[in-house]
């Protein structure tokens, strides 16, 4: 484990909710190309906050990965609702595009 997930895991001990580490230990584990860990982090972020706007591209694209369209379309689908919930027009913008490249479209 390198040292930096490791920093990451003894905070998240400290404070087990904290999104922001929680997305970073994911981000880690996709660095290290250890996809299932990753996504693991990003459901638990998406259970523990899933207002946190950033975790619906990557784990999107985690889905299409595996290729779990259907839930990688589910997850885009529900991350644009979010964004344009909280005008996060940039994340809603990128969300779409992630969409559309599974040849889906939004609709509200």
């Amino acid at each position: 484990m390198n040292e930096r997930l490791e920093l990451l895991k003894q905070h998240l001990k400290d404070d087990p909710d904290d999104s922001f580490l929680l997305f970073a230990i994911a981000k880690e584990y996709e660095k290290k190309e250890e996809f299932s860990k990753a996504q693991s982090y990003y459901e638990i972020l998406k259970t523990k906050d899933e207002n946190y706007i950033g975790l619906y591209y990557h784990l999107g694209k985690l889905f299409e990965r595996n290729n779990e369209n259907k839930k990688a379309i589910e997850i885009y689908k529900a991350g644009i609702h979010l964004a344009k919930k909280e005008k996060d027009f940039h994340s809603a913008s990128e969300l779409n595009g992630a969409l559309e490249s599974l040849g889906e479209h939004f609709e509200e």
